[in-house]
């Protein structure tokens, strides 16, 4: 692998959890997919900083973010890690612009690119509203946009398409893609939802029981599926039918 991606060694126990988690990802989005309390979420945490309670190596970009055996540790603001947790994380006394903006700096230029971030998400016109004059779709675009703005080192995204509409999401979905391949930076995107798997034209890492239990593309998990998790998932013949299955 080269040094454009992560590197990802994790083990450790979380209350009933235990974890020993081993994968690589070049540049580019990978998918991370398993069953609920499989350890996506943990592992994501982990590579943001928010979860210390596990050992082991990360590295982003040949950079290490963690390396238990040297008691090395950053602290999430050195990460440089544009992170949407499934609760969001915003801060709730500040408009979607000043969330935005935020992680961007200070002076006129952060608050341009916050702007410039909303407005790639369709959220332009929320810039003033406070995070509960929004709805939840709309709550998880300003999330999205806070993650883009400082264009980071990598982005760790945890379902960040879930509570959008049939139409936003599939448009968040193909500009997600779309400036994914232009910054040509490392994402790890945890999603249940097949549409979003393909739409991105992802690798994908399975995880299960906090192991990972397999990785590949879709067509190749379609194809020789390791669990019966994995063949419900990906079924062949969804998997064919592209990013729009079909309706059962």
């Amino acid at each position: 692998m080269s040094d454009a991606g992560w590197q990802v060694e994790l083990r450790g126990r979380l209350g009933d959890l235990r974890v020993d988690v081993a994968f690589e990802a070049d540049g580019g989005p990978t998918l991370l997919v398993g069953p609920n309390g499989a350890g996506k979420t943990t592992v994501l945490r982990a590579l943001a900083g928010a979860e210390a309670g596990l050992e082991g190596c990360l590295r982003l970009g040949g950079r290490v973010l963690l390396d238990s055996v040297r008691g090395l540790r950053l602290s999430p603001d050195a990460r440089r890690i544009g992170y949407v947790p499934q609760g969001l994380g915003l801060f709730p006394h500040l408009s979607a612009l000043d969330n935005v903006a935020f992680g961007c700096g200070r002076g006129p230029s952060a608050r341009a690119r916050a702007l410039e971030a909303l407005r790639r998400v369709d959220a332009e016109a929320l810039a003033a509203h406070r995070p509960h004059q929004l709805s939840g779709g709309q709550r998880q675009r300003v999330a999205l946009a806070r993650a883009l703005a400082p264009e980071p080192a990598g982005l760790l995204l945890d379902e960040p398409l879930s509570a959008l509409d049939v139409g936003q999401r599939r448009r968040t979905r193909e500009f997600l893609r779309e400036h994914l391949r232009r910054i040509a930076r490392p994402a790890l995107v945890v999603s249940h939802d097949l549409r979003d798997i393909l739409g991105l034209g992802a690798r994908v890492v399975v995880i299960e029981a906090g192991r990972v239990t397999q990785q590949g593309t879709a067509q190749q998990l379609a194809r020789s599926p390791a669990s019966e998790f994995v063949a419900e998932l990906f079924d062949p013949r969804l998997v064919a039918a592209g990013d729009e299955p079909p309706s059962a």
